[in-house]
């Protein structure tokens, strides 16, 4: 498989505190990758690093062999890097299908004064892009809900949004901070089955952090775990639940 993401001997600090320790990680071309550990171990941090939000105290990021942590937020964005986040971040009062326009506008060449102006090329691009949001939202199954306010959406719709808000950046590579979070065991299997099908159909590469091991270890390829900002343990789903690092940090003991 050719290598899509790769992380090598990331550390940051904040106060004195290392939120994240010489860690390595790499992501495959078309693989679904999680990230697990317990609370405070690091995860978004590495999310907030992979897309500009924080710079690290050393190590080194490349993605499609281009040195990442040269670049902006909106860069990033642009190279093929979307995410979601562990507490849905809609715009609560905009539209469903606004929601979805708004993850477009990277991609949106018309500009402010040629909108005011209702340039022919303009309108055009605008229609295309709200015919491609209408779809996502098909994709996500939230076709029925493009003119409902963001606000009045369970969560479960409300993290589909944000899913399919990332989607419309056009990614090559898809960050899913907790996509089951505060969702019941019906939904999460509908989430699980959403994001095999953003790999299989849309040939996505996905990098996920989730406390749900039903979701980890049923859809992932392979799993890094993370313990106070260090990786403890790599490997495929089944080597990573009988590892005993792993067990002692993070999944418990039987009883």
């Amino acid at each position: 498989m050719t290598e899509l993401l790769s992380v090598d001997g990331l550390s940051i600090n904040f106060g004195g505190l290392a939120a994240l320790s010489d860690l390595d990680l790499e992501v495959s071309e078309g693989e679904i990758v999680a990230l697990i550990g317990p609370n405070g171990a690091g995860k978004t941090t590495v999310f907030n690093v992979l897309t500009g939000l924080y710079g690290p105290s050393r190590g080194r990021v490349t993605f499609r062999g281009a040195d990442l942590l040269a670049l902006k937020p909106h860069a990033i964005a642009r190279r093929g890097i979307a995410r979601t986040f562990q507490n849905t971040e809609v715009f609560r009062r905009l539209s469903a299908l606004d929601n979805v326009l708004i993850g477009r506008h990277a991609h949106l060449h018309g500009g402010v004064l040629g909108g005011a102006l209702g340039l022919p090329r303009v309108r055009a691009e605008e229609a295309t892009a709200r015919r491609d949001a209408r779809a996502l939202l098909d994709l996500v199954g939230l076709g029925f809900a493009a003119d409902v306010e963001a606000a009045s959406l369970p969560l479960g719709h409300q993290k589909r949004l944000e899913m399919a808000r990332a989607l419309a950046a056009e990614p090559v590579l898809l960050l899913l901070d907790e996509p089951a979070g505060g969702l019941n065991p019906t939904e999460t299997r509908e989430v699980m089955g959403l994001i095999r099908r953003l790999r299989d159909e849309r040939k996505l590469t996905i990098l996920l952090v989730e406390h749900d091991m039903q979701l980890v270890m049923g859809i992932s390829e392979r799993v890094a775990v993370l313990d106070h900002g260090r990786k403890i343990s790599s490997g495929s789903p089944r080597e990573i639940a009988r590892d005993p690092a792993v067990i002692e940090a993070y999944l418990g003991v039987d009883e």
